[in-house]
């Protein structure tokens, strides 16, 4: 039979008309099921997996005149899960979800350790299409509706989470965790813990976390925790010491249904990675800086030896604005990395702009900055900032630049989820 069938049939203009709502989760219930369709997982989406592969066939056979049998779509489909950069392992030692899942950042990691991820769940739509792109695997949408709760599969060993942060509400601090944290994305973690009750969860969030509200928001989560029976490590961690050349520090918070003597990992702090390790030769005309970045930096280096401290043209800021008025200054540091901060020398009052060079490592990538480099005169490429996040060259974007970025930004540093996640699973062995 020369016709293919494909899980994409539900984006067919048609189809979707007739049977599928803009914001249901046909396609994630069918990678889903079709992931563990060798497992006992398979149960849990088999209902609803069966009935849309059936509407699949018959619109295939009613309106394109097509005769497909239900063996072969099924292993078309499971081929089709299975031909990524990254599939499921078929031989796994424990089971995880992974939630606010973004690009897959934990799932890698806890898949290159034998784990078999039995849910996933993300809202952003260009974020799934990345993760369909490398996994196979459609994430369920928004975690805070209840129809996306259902269908987490009761057994699973690890809950993973890379949450963001939200203000909490301290009214009426005595209800107990539920009203503490109502209203934020942490409060529906705390209810699939207190549901399913995994052995560990997997936490991650910015290093901000530690002394937001003065430290009322960690207090009042790692009190929720507790308050659930999990015995909780948490730490702060930076990815520099973990052999990429970023200097992005994290909040991690492991937590074990039974009293451990758990300690994170430390990485090697005498290593220091350098971004002339990840740099590849690139001629794009679009990661070039631009002229006026490339002529304020010629201006510092030409006027650096006689001021610590170069004092930049404001001319050509309004005088209302900050830099009009206080000016902007560049100087290097020590590791040779280039600054430029609004204000004069005794009161600096904004960094404006960064830019690491070679011998150094790069800033933290987040979802609005692009690392760049003064002395190749350009920002990175996207296979750099995949390296930058310790993600293989093979992982796939299958979206534009800007979006491969913005990702990349929101993501976890791979290598420092994989070096925790190990720590996690030695206990359980």
């Amino acid at each position: 039979m020369k016709e293919k069938i494909s899980i994409d049939e539900f984006d067919g203009k048609k189809f979707k008309i007739r049977f599928v709502e803009e914001d249901d989760n046909r396609k994630a219930v069918l990678t889903h099921y079709l992931h563990n369709y060798r497992n006992g997982v398979k149960s849990h989406f088999e209902k609803e997996a069966t009935e849309y592969l059936k509407q699949i066939i018959e619109y295939k056979n009613q309106e394109e005149n097509i005769s497909i049998a239900s063996d072969v779509a099924l292993q078309q489909l499971l081929f089709e899960v299975e031909n990524v950069p990254f599939p499921t392992p078929e031989k796994y030692t424990f089971k995880f979800i992974d939630l606010f899942a973004g690009i897959g950042g934990f799932r890698l990691a806890l898949q290159n350790l034998g784990g078999k991820c039995v849910f996933t769940s993300e809202w952003d739509e260009f974020a799934k299409k990345t993760y369909r792109a490398n996994f196979g695997e459609t994430p369920f949408g928004d975690i805070t509706k209840d129809q996306n709760k259902n269908y987490i599969p009761n057994d699973f060993d690890i809950l993973c989470a890379g949450f963001p942060c939200q203000p909490f509400s301290y009214a009426g601090r005595n209800e107990g965790f539920k009203d503490q944290t109502r209203g934020t994305l942490f409060f529906d973690i705390l209810e699939i813990l207190e549901k399913h009750r995994p052995k560990v969860f997997f936490l991650e969030n910015v290093k901000g976390l530690v002394s937001h509200e003065k430290g009322k928001t960690l207090e009042t989560i790692l009190n929720s925790l507790t308050t659930l029976g999990y015995h909780v490590h948490w730490k702060v961690l930076n990815s520099l010491d973990f052999g990429v050349p970023q200097k992005r520090e994290r909040w991690y918070c492991v937590g074990f249904d039974k009293e451990t003597d758990f300690e994170f990992p430390e990485g090697n702090k005498n290593i220091k990675p350098k971004l002339k390790d990840i740099i590849e030769q690139n001629n794009d005309l679009r990661l070039k800086l631009t002229d006026f970045e490339l002529e304020r930096i010629k201006y510092h280096f030409d006027n650096s030896k006689t001021q610590e401290r170069v004092l930049h043209d404001s001319s050509k800021y309004n005088s209302n604005t900050k830099k009009g008025r206080h000016g902007v200054f560049s100087f290097q540091k020590s590791d040779n990395s280039l600054r430029f901060h609004v204000g004069d020398a005794s009161k600096t009052q904004i960094q404006e702009a960064f830019y690491a060079c070679l011998e150094t490592y790069a800033p933290t990538i987040i979802a609005n900055r692009v690392p760049k480099l003064w002395d190749i005169e350009r920002k990175l490429s996207v296979l750099e900032s995949k390296r930058l996040q310790s993600f293989p060259d093979n992982f796939i974007f299958p979206v534009s630049d800007n979006q491969a970025y913005k990702q990349l930004g929101n993501s976890v540093t791979l290598n420092v989820i994989q070096a925790i996640a190990e720590k996690i699973i030695n206990i359980y062995k």
